[in-house]
């Protein structure tokens, strides 16, 4: 900053509205410890760099800067003589980052009383005693509010979160339980059969011929896993078939065994091999025995799918959590996206489409996943509810110059226009009373914006609604949560 320091006028001091109500004896100690300087168009201060001053703006422009990413984007900018900005925060001592929380430049040559940080707090703790402490209050008083109030709405998630996990976690729990049940009795009725069988002594010899057909049975019910799905029409043409073949050989009762066999891919070449494996005395028993044998391939494979099933959904609720993790770290964004959706599963429901399209290409980033997670989270609880069951909601990541762009859009009826630039404020929300808190969004623009130094975006129209989620992909210093959020550093009289 280039600056020319000059005289000070108790007289012009007086005409701002900051000072007007001081004494004589007060507006010569603010000229006697600070000083009136001209500066040229440039930045006066950084944002990130120790607040050393506090400044009043007596004439010219000011322009009002945040950091996004590597960006600095402009939020304010005024010519109003006796707006402030600079360590107005000084007061509060070594409690709080004493640190510019934004940049700010002239756009011309600009006049400024200056007053350093020390002497601006020594002003407001021995003339306002009380002020500052309701100032103290008010300010650490919301900080602990706003922790309370992010707890709660946390809870809230974890809650819906619980309810869904629980919901996707029975499912195939239940059918691991049902198989394993029917497993029991299939396995009881092998045995049983195999014993029927082997009670002849003269067709002892076939058995050897029958377990090879097991074998080759098991390995292809093993196959049909992963083979392309059959069409009812298909299902049903093979199972006639092999109705008519049982019919063909007076096996009395066989209607179960058909269907059993197709689902593990055995035709009629397979069933012509057991014919001449057994005698038309065993034929039946050696294809109930050798059907029990399918069926209990069949089963293990759905216990198998059903614990796998259980073992992703433990393993989504470990990454969403990021229990086993530090809270600051370098993460795959495309992990914390996979592990919220599937936790999510069971509420976005059947009826709305997912679609994810990812650059996989793209570098991990220095992040809190854990509440990147609950960003996630209510951006999508938003877009299902927008949706109302039906839809596509897409997930988009994507290059953006140094940042990352996570894009969530949505097929919903879209916000209003009139309310677009209120979606972010705490306590607004669009959905009916009881239904939600308003602070899903206002939780998520802090976390992105205050501890992310990134950006987060709205755009809507009905049919198609977009909140773009921009993230820088290198590492600044991480925000405290006791940091303060504010949508603007701009206020009425504040620059």
């Amino acid at each position: 900053m280039n600056a020319e320091r000059i005289s000070c006028s108790p007289a012009e001091l007086r005409s701002l509205f900051l000072f007007e109500k001081l004494t004589e004896e007060q507006l010569e100690w603010l000229c006697a410890h600070g000083r009136v300087e001209n500066v040229e168009p440039g930045p006066v201060y950084v944002e990130g760099d120790d607040a050393a001053c506090f400044y009043v703006l007596l004439e010219g422009t000011v322009v009002i800067l945040r950091r996004v990413g590597q960006d600095d984007v402009e939020v304010s900018r005024t010519s109003r003589s006796g707006v402030y900005a600079g360590a107005f925060q000084a007061y509060l001592g070594d409690r709080v980052p004493q640190v510019y929380n934004h940049t700010l430049r002239t756009t011309d040559g600009s006049r400024f009383f200056v007053l350093p940080a020390n002497r601006f707090a020594q002003m407001m703790r021995e003339w306002f005693p009380m002020a500052v402490h309701m100032l103290e209050g008010l300010f650490f008083g919301t900080a602990s509010t706003r922790q309370a109030v992010d707890r709660r709405e946390r809870l809230l998630a974890l809650g819906s979160l619980s309810a869904s996990l629980t919901h996707e976690l029975n499912n195939p729990a239940a059918a691991a339980q049902r198989a394993t049940a029917t497993l029991r009795e299939r396995v009881a009725g092998m045995r049983h059969k195999l014993g029927a069988i082997a009670s002849d002594p003269h067709r002892r010899a076939a058995i050897a011929s029958l377990v090879e057909l097991q074998e080759r049975a098991v390995e292809q019910a093993i196959k049909s896993i992963n083979a392309p799905p059959l069409t009812p029409v298909e299902t049903s043409d093979r199972e006639d078939l092999l109705a008519d073949w049982l019919d063909d050989r007076g096996v009395e009762g066989g209607w179960d065994l058909p269907a059993t066999f197709v689902q593990a891919g055995l035709g009629v070449e397979w069933l012509d091999q057991v014919a001449e494996a057994a005698d038309a005395a065993t034929l039946e028993g050696a294809l109930r025995w050798l059907n029990y044998t399918v069926e209990t391939e069949l089963l293990m494979n759905e216990i198998q799918d059903s614990t796998s099933r259980i073992s992703a959904l433990v393993g989504a609720a470990r990454q969403y959590s990021q229990l086993d993790r530090a809270p600051y770290q370098v993460v795959d964004v495309h992990e914390t996206l996979d592990s919220t959706l599937q936790m999510l599963a069971g509420k976005i429901g059947d009826g709305i489409r997912v679609v994810k399209d990812f650059d996989r290409t793209l570098p991990s980033i220095p992040a809190f996943p854990g509440e990147l997670n609950q960003v996630w989270t209510n951006i999508i609880d938003n877009a299902v509810a927008a949706m109302a069951g039906d839809g596509t909601l897409t997930v988009r990541t994507a290059p953006d110059r140094d940042q990352v762009l996570v894009e969530f859009r949505d097929t919903g009826a879209g916000v209003p226009e009139d309310i677009q630039e209120r979606i972010f404020e705490p306590f607004f929300t669009t959905k009916p009373v009881g239904e939600g808190t308003g602070l899903g969004l206002d939780i998520s623009w802090r976390i992105v914006v205050n501890k992310h130094h990134g950006d987060i975006r709205l755009q809507s129209r009905p049919g198609d609604t977009r909140f773009l989620v921009r993230l820088p992909l290198t590492a600044q210093s991480p925000a405290s949560d006791a940091e303060p959020a504010s949508r603007s550093t701009a206020q009425e009289e504040k620059a």
